[in-house]
């Protein structure tokens, strides 16, 4: 099929009504399924609720061979197979709390292409069993789908080491496969500013990407930052918000497991549907909690950032940010939850007034996080002194206890090159020097402090700054204020 032809279009655009039931594709949806059916490489950056989804799953679902889907949470890939299920979709997904029943099946389906797309983790993608699988000669791979790829920037130095990897996959498994084999990476994300859209091409591999991007700016999401004054007051405000959309669904994020669990201890004593989600629940806990949030049987969860993340809840009516995010990228990600359903949406972001003599717990937090990354490069520095030029990566994770992660940083610092998913080669032994983490927490400190329209600062530290020169949405707190 030559899609250059306005018949082979035709027939995309048919089977995209078939599947979905939608007359037409929202710009650049077109343009991007276009993209991926010629195995060009694309960087994809859409906000929340823009159809993402929709612009991988359909060019798979049209190809023989198998499209796979990294993704970085189990409650994403559930939601995503689990709608392409409901249509009777050729699709599946691995991870860890799988049945090994289970996994045996899915990988004979794999290997007997019996599938379109798979969704999995970059650990589950480069575990052995897998990677055995499908570097298969027969197997044939169209594509290699990043989807939340921002997660490739937040987490991929010291959370998830095994992002950093990713880009050497798709030249190993070319390698493994008949000659003149084509396999497309696309990376799919809502927020990446112009310093991360940089890094995910890089550590990719992209070659000429199309790059797609669409600012940010929600009409319909209302933001505020309120100053509270003590930890007490802190808690007022947030019940008072609460109790201004009531029976309305809602997330309130928190930075820490004991945050979630002590206020969500302390809101179910006032009365409210609620419940604790981290990282620290088991798989079970964590599926009845997402599925009671969906019912609505919880009006709203207490959540770390892992809560949410492409789990598809139109109807989402506010977003309290407890504690700011570290970064800006964090919180357009989670303040971008609400209102998907284009209805206007509230997002209030608490902060502890600017001295913390009153309510140190914002300082505190910030200084936490930024000491334990500093303290993975420190360890990144004393082990260059100590590794092999070359080795793999199995090796020096069972030599060195977070040897993983410091092998993530060199890649990071440029010292560091992967030949393949599993093997490396130091390119210098020199002390790596680390960028300052700073700059990150500064644009999220100025945000919450800025005196001009919140939009406007997001445009443009997104790299949108003609978008935002005539900007004023008039409906932030700093517009209304005005």
């Amino acid at each position: 099929m030559h899609l250059s032809e306005q018949t082979g279009w035709d027939y995309v655009r048919a089977a995209f009504q078939r599947i979905w039931g939608y007359d037409d594709f929202r710009p650049p949806q077109g343009e991007i399924i276009h993209s991926l059916l010629a195995h060009q490489d694309a960087l994809v950056v859409m906000p929340t609720g823009g159809g993402k989804s929709i612009c991988f799953q359909l060019p798979a679902l049209l190809r023989t061979g198998l499209t796979l889907v990294v993704s970085p949470l189990v409650a994403l890939m559930e939601n995503q197979v689990q709608e392409l299920h409901q249509r009777s979709l050729p699709a599946a997904l691995l991870h860890g709390e799988l049945p090994s029943y289970q996994r045996r099946q899915t990988l004979l389906d794999v290997q007997r292409q019996h599938l379109r797309l798979l969704y999995l983790s970059p650990e589950t993608l480069l575990s052995p069993p897998v990677w055995e699988v499908l570097c298969q000669p027969h197997l044939k791979i169209n594509g290699l789908i990043l989807d939340e790829a921002h997660c490739l920037v937040q987490w991929g130095d010291t959370f998830r080491p095994t992002y950093r990897r990713l880009g050497a996959a798709r030249l190993e498994l070319v390698k493994r496969k008949p000659p003149n084999t084509r396999i497309g990476i696309a990376a799919f994300t809502a927020t990446a500013d112009p310093h991360a859209q940089g890094v995910i091409q890089d550590v990719l591999g992209l070659k000429n990407p199309d790059i797609f991007r669409l600012n940010p700016y929600r009409s319909n999401l209302h933001l505020a930052v309120q100053t509270t004054w003590t930890p007490r007051g802190r808690r007022q405000q947030l019940l008072k918000f609460i109790r201004q959309h009531p029976e309305q669904a809602g997330l309130v994020y928190v930075r820490t497991r004991r945050d979630s669990e002590s206020l969500a201890t302390w809101l179910s004593e006032k009365g409210y549907k609620t419940a604790a989600y981290h990282a620290g629940l088991s798989p079970d806990e964590r599926r009845y909690m997402e599925t009671a949030w969906l019912k609505g049987d919880l009006q709203f969860v207490v959540c770390t950032s892992a809560f949410g993340m492409g789990i598809n809840k139109p109807d989402v009516r506010w977003v309290i940010h407890f504690h700011a995010p570290m970064l800006l990228s964090e919180y357009v990600q989670e303040v971008g939850r609400a209102g998907r359903d284009g209805k206007a949406a509230d997002a209030l972001t608490l902060v502890s007034e600017p001295t913390g003599w009153l309510d140190p717990e914002d300082k505190q937090r910030l200084h936490f996080f930024q000491e334990r990354v500093r303290s993975q490069q420190r360890l990144a520095q004393e082990l260059v002194q100590q590794l092999p030029t070359e080795g793999d990566v199995n090796t020096i994770t069972t030599q060195f206890k977070q040897g993983a992660i410091a092998l993530s940083l060199l890649h990071s610092s440029g010292q560091l090159n992967w030949q393949d998913p599993f093997h490396y080669v130091l390119t210098s032994t020199q002390l790596p020097q680390f960028p300052k983490q700073e700059q990150g927490v500064q644009q999220m400190l100025q945000f919450l402090t800025t005196s001009e329209c919140r939009w406007k600062f997001l445009l443009q530290a997104f790299g949108f700054g003609d978008d935002a020169k005539s900007m004023r949405c008039g409906h932030c707190d700093r517009c209304l204020s005005r």
